[in-house]
């Protein structure tokens, strides 16, 4: 498998992670990242960073297009080479890296659509165009939420197939039974109302503050990396703490220290496709959730027992005061449980991983029957 990616392996840990490390299971995968810039002259870096799952970081000493296309190119010929690499799938989460692949000759091509990255802040030159090509070309076309689904049906009606936010529900039910607080979060006072994710344009940080300015015994935490937005512009509070980004393997401690779980998010361009991957990972964790009305989270988890759809501060406040006088119980737990039971990121990509085996099969009996008639 070789996956190109505009996320960093080493970024916030979601759905490139989840779904390469179990087909890492079956398969080598070697997970390509968009080049980095520099003035050093062009080179690559491999780094094993799991079982079967080759990390390639590209650096390039160039700012034009077309050399930076070309150099691309070369240097993903040299992996190839390196690593023997023949018969391959492609993976692409970042169609920012057709104009460099477009010579290659996998035997399947998938396009994992996760986000609508052209409506994201600042998106590069050309994406969309090459987004609806990729979206015409793939063999499969996998999206990551139901609004994003029906969006890409405009430009492919086959072998388009949502696979919404998963969850590895083990991982964050461990947060249930923590009882130990991390030491940049256990000073910080009840009751504590907490997001981990990504702060950037998607983030009503306005909400935040009004909420933290009429409610000064809440505490609000934030952790995660600041990206694409200025720190200066994150309201300044005694009582909104920004603890940074943490290692996955570290969030179920920081949860386990919340009363309950927030999403802020903005109604905005850049919202109207997500499909938060957190919302399951806080019920999870046992946390009840307040959320702004994001289309794939009203429709998935609007009725659900512990989940707040809250379009202002009046809403946010009137649904945590809620949640901090009704506190989840063995009841709702088990509703919520039952719910979460049904998805999987282990179900997600055996599913995937059958639709592409499938689609080869058919494409490799078509081949056949076409070259049996020139026979």
């Amino acid at each position: 498998m070789i996956c190109f990616s505009h996320l960093r392996w080493n970024f916030v840990y979601q759905r490139p992670q989840h779904l390469m490390k179990r087909f890492a299971k079956h398969q080598c995968v070697f997970f390509i990242e968009e080049p980095e810039h520099n003035g050093s002259g062009d080179q690559f870096s491999v780094t094993k960073v799991a079982e079967n799952i080759y990390r390639i970081v590209p650096s390039v000493n160039s700012q034009n297009e077309m050399e930076i296309r070309e150099r691309m190119q070369a240097m993903v010929y040299s992996v190839m080479a390196t690593y023997d690499i023949n018969d391959y799938w492609i993976w692409y989460y970042t169609p920012m890296a057709l104009p460099y692949t477009s010579g290659l000759k996998p035997q399947m091509t998938i396009f994992d659509c996760m986000d609508e990255l052209n409506a994201f802040k600042n998106p590069p030159r050309g994406l969309k165009q090459l987004e609806n090509t990729l979206l015409k070309s793939a063999d499969i076309v996998f999206t990551g939420g139901n609004y994003l689904f029906e969006n890409n049906q405009k430009a492919r009606t086959n072998d388009i197939y949502c696979f919404p936010s998963s969850i590895d529900a083990a991982h964050f039910k461990q947060a249930r039974s923590l009882n130990t607080d991390p030491g940049d979060q256990i000073r910080i006072p009840h009751p504590r109302i907490g997001y981990f994710g990504v702060i950037d344009e998607r983030m009503n940080l306005n909400l935040v503050e009004q909420v933290a300015l009429r409610k000064p015994e809440w505490h609000f935490i934030f952790v995660g990396p600041v990206v694409k937005i200025s720190t200066d512009s994150l309201p300044v509070r005694h009582n909104i703490h920004y603890l940074g980004m943490k290692d996955y393997e570290h969030l179920p401690e920081y949860i386990a220290g919340w009363d309950i779980a927030m999403m802020p998010f903005a109604q905005n361009e850049s919202t109207q496709f997500i499909s938060p991957t957190k919302t399951p990972e806080y019920l999870a964790s046992g946390k009840a959730v307040v959320s702004t009305p994001v289309r794939d989270v009203v429709k998935t988890y609007g009725d659900l027992d512990g989940v707040h759809i809250a379009a202002d501060e009046d809403q946010f406040i009137k649904a945590i005061q809620y949640e901090l006088d009704h506190p989840l119980k063995a009841r709702r737990l088990k509703k919520i449980d039952d719910m979460l039971s049904l998805n999987s990121w282990d179900k997600t990509w055996a599913q995937m991983f059958s639709i592409i085996k499938q689609k080869q099969k058919n494409k490799t009996s078509n081949k056949e029957k076409k070259e049996s008639i020139y026979v």
